[in-house]
């Protein structure tokens, strides 16, 4: 299945120190892939240090990345180390890298072509020695077409890319991240609950629009909520998410809709269901 493939790119990539672009809707499992090249490198035993890039406002990016001075800006009170220091040895993850502004991003383009930074407000240049992995809930066309990163950029970051498909894309994948998350809580609580073959099924007729993060809190939640004396994990009678879009049920007429927007939604659905392919869709429409 599609995990397999992933592992065995993982294992590939992970000893080398490529830089890896990790793309793949929220929940996918971007960060558990950083995790894995990170810990199955010979870096292992050095630092990961991961760092959202939209959380850091744009006016201290520069400070958080390559550190600074003491006094070379108002609030600078002290020498600070930057993340890239902080990750020399290991392996540095830049989450939603796409947060980072067009203008900050030479800033990194320099450090990753000479290996060097240099703080603010200091002269001299300091050797930094860490591999770089980043992740986007972009796909790659978005990348491009929106230019949400400069081009050399891009391909400095991207020497590896890896995409995360959507749960939805690897249902034979589901039967399997089900029953590690279950193992996972069964061993915590000393418990020893089943997932039947209605149960698995459920889940693989479920569209998941949080990926596997939702899943496993399906998971978690069942076990919390099935009784001790049951011997099959009881699954809720409801699978759907609060932060399901209105996109998951096409079919739902809302007050004002035509005929014709409802029958157009419809077949952009069926369009997406069936990747596209036209002939399949009209079949399905007309049934």
């Amino acid at each position: 299945g599609p995990l397999m493939h992933l592992l065995s790119l993982v294992e590939k990539v992970a000893d080398t120190d490529s830089t890896v672009l990790i793309c793949g809707e929220s929940g996918t499992g971007k960060e558990l892939i950083a995790r894995a090249l990170h810990y199955n490198s010979h870096r292992a035993d050095r630092p990961l240090v991961t760092v959202n890039c939209g959380a850091i406002p744009t006016e201290l990016m520069e400070s958080e990345f390559f550190g600074h001075r003491k006094g070379s800006f108002t609030g600078a009170y002290e020498d600070k180390t930057g993340l890239f220091q902080a990750a020399q040895g290991g392996t540095l993850f830049l989450d939603e890298i796409t947060e980072m502004p067009l203008e900050m991003q030479p800033n990194l383009l320099r450090v990753l072509e000479t290996g060097k930074i240099c703080r603010v407000g200091g002269s001299q240049e300091i050797d930094v020695d860490c591999r770089v992995l980043s992740a986007t809930n972009r796909s790659r066309e978005e990348l491009a077409s929106k230019q949400y990163l400069r081009e050399d950029i891009y391909f400095r970051l991207a020497v590896f890319p890896i995409d995360l498909p959507s749960l939805q894309e690897r249902r034979d994948d589901i039967p399997l991240l089900a029953q590690a998350f279950l193992n996972e809580f069964n061993q915590k609580q000393n418990t020893a609950y089943r997932l039947d073959e209605a149960s698995m099924e459920r889940l693989q007729q479920y569209s998941w629009p949080g990926n596997i993060r939702e899943l496993r809190h399906a998971i978690q939640r069942a076990h919390i909520l099935t009784a001790p004396e049951e011997a099959l994990l009881q699954l809720p009678d409801e699978l759907s998410s609060p932060f399901a879009s209105e996109a998951a049920s096409p079919t739902a007429l809302q007050a004002g809709k035509t005929i014709e927007e409802v029958e157009k939604q419809l077949i952009i659905e069926t369009l997406k269901a069936t990747q596209g392919a036209k002939p399949e869709a009209a079949a399905m429409t007309a049934a």
